[in-house]
């Protein structure tokens, strides 16, 4: 039999005018929240406690408590697996599982069909939590008030500890003495040194990670460009470059968000690049033997990629972050995360739940939490984004892109780490044969722990493939067709 759900918390202050009024809360966002950590414990039970901390009252409703209590008491250990008959058997030992049976967990556990928004729900949970709290407090510092005995200093001096208190639940501290900090980073220094360790993720192309020093662990990288210039064409030429094992002595696993293009699309055109054969002549069906047997030696070489492809559309930040935390938690064959590095293609295609508070300030809650993702993971986010038309307005067809021309957020600029414009004159590669390429570049605009500049390339539009300009070597020209 299904148990009614408590709505009242006992009083701790005398009643005063309103006081009677009942406290914030919802009930739905709990039983959302207990949903989403049974159904899937990892990575879901961490973010809770990321953000509620373990404070079982951030839940209203007095059964919530009892199960979040129970659930972490079973995540704590380390020969259990939190699921429905694991927390019935410690509701009963913690003497709760008279009030909550099996019928209430199965409803909770069927309230949720997905998990993506465990974040959301539980920052909403954590300020309905702090709105509570600082209703007692303020009541209680309104009843001391009238106590005339009271040292105003001191009662002020308790308040300000109280509020001060509330504005730091389930905060945790973040201070590190330098002196802890200096060993491991001179170590670190050592092994860059002795080219023991990378500074970064090579990308493929020597010149740009010159500058840039790679794709570096915890930073947010953004590659800009007009429409149809090749951004994802270039993004997808440094996954080539990160998880090949025929490119890198070190291949990485790399997930791939693309809002724009399907699956399909995208293994079309990483065949066909690896291949250095046109997509069109399948189309056309003017291939060649030769043509084929490059298509199957290019399969076989792509087959060991580590590449993992999610093509949702119109993706949110909060679901996209859950998505790469959960990537992130699964664990390889070794204990390794089983991604190295975050592609989204692109962000302008994204959306955040931020109101009615207008587009520039979504673009800017989407890139403060894709920084914060890099942060989180400590692993390199590679951002395409969108410019806007100021640059086709300008009169030179030779203006270059600038860092005014991210489209909607000034937000971009401020949180990426790098920011790289990709730019060519479009009209060149208009009915160019398939063996000829068109100057390119990748201009480095920002670039917060390095020197900027600009990296030559090479761009053959038939296969979609940016080579180096500088140094040029015959492995970068496209073989002949027979």
């Amino acid at each position: 039999m299904r148990q009614p759900e408590h709505t009242t918390v006992p009083a701790k202050t005398a009643a005063l005018p309103g006081s009677d009024r009942p406290r914030p809360a919802s009930p739905e966002l709990e039983r959302a929240v207990i949903s989403a950590m049974l159904r899937e414990p990892e990575p879901c039970v961490d973010v809770a406690v990321s953000i509620l901390g373990r404070d079982a009252e951030a839940f209203y409703v007095q059964q919530h408590r009892d199960i979040f209590s129970a659930i972490l008491d079973i995540s704590d250990s380390s020969d259990r697996k939190v699921d429905l008959v694991a927390v019935a058997h410690q509701l009963q030992q913690r003497g709760k599982g008279d009030e909550i049976d099996a019928v209430y967990l199965g409803d909770l556990y069927a309230t949720v069909a997905t998990t993506a928004n465990i974040e959301t729900w539980c920052r909403s949970l954590h300020d309905l939590h702090m709105l509570r709290r600082m209703i007692s407090v303020c009541t209680e510092s309104l009843l001391q008030c009238y106590d005339t005995s009271a040292r105003p200093a001191a009662l002020i001096e308790k308040i300000e500890t109280s509020v001060y208190n509330i504005r730091n639940t389930g905060a945790k501290s973040d201070y590190v003495p330098l002196k802890e900090c200096l060993g491991p980073q001179f170590d670190h220094l050592l092994k860059v040194a002795r080219g023991e360790l990378e500074v970064g993720i090579p990308t493929g192309y020597s010149q740009l990670d010159d500058y840039t020093g790679g794709l570096k662990p915890g930073e947010m990288f953004v590659l800009a460009a007009r429409p149809s210039i090749g951004k994802t064409a270039l993004a997808l030429n440094i996954i080539r470059n990160i998880v090949l094992p025929s490119r890198t002595p070190h291949p990485r696993r790399v997930v791939f968000f693309s809002l724009e293009m399907t699956t399909d699309q995208i293994t079309r055109r990483l065949l066909c690049t690896e291949a250095k054969v046109p997509a069109e002549i399948f189309q056309r069906r003017t291939f060649m033997p030769a043509d084929l047997a490059r298509l199957k030696a290019a399969m076989e070489t792509l087959a060991p990629a580590k590449l993992y492809i999610d093509p949702t559309p119109g993706l949110s930040v909060a679901e996209m972050r859950a998505k790469a935390r959960r990537m992130y938690l699964t664990k390889d064959e070794d204990g390794n995360p089983m991604i190295d590095v975050i592609v989204i293609d692109y962000l302008q295609l994204m959306h955040a739940d931020v109101g009615n508070d207008g587009r520039q300030n979504e673009v800017a809650a989407i890139s403060g939490g894709l920084k914060s993702l890099a942060k989180e993971l400590n692993i390199p986010v590679l951002v395409l984004a969108q410019l806007n038309r100021d640059i086709d307005k300008n009169a030179s067809p030779d203006a270059l892109p600038k860092l005014s021309h991210l489209r909607e957020s000034g937000a971009i600029e401020q949180d990426a780490d790098v920011v790289a414009f990709l730019h060519r004159k479009r009209d060149e590669a208009k009915d160019l044969p398939p063996d000829q390429s068109v100057e390119a570049k990748l201009i480095v605009e920002k670039n917060r722990n390095g020197k900027t500049g600009i990296v030559p390339l090479f761009f053959f539009p038939a296969r979609t493939e940016f080579t180096a300009a500088s140094p040029y070597t015959a492995a970068d020209e496209p073989p002949a067709r027979q």
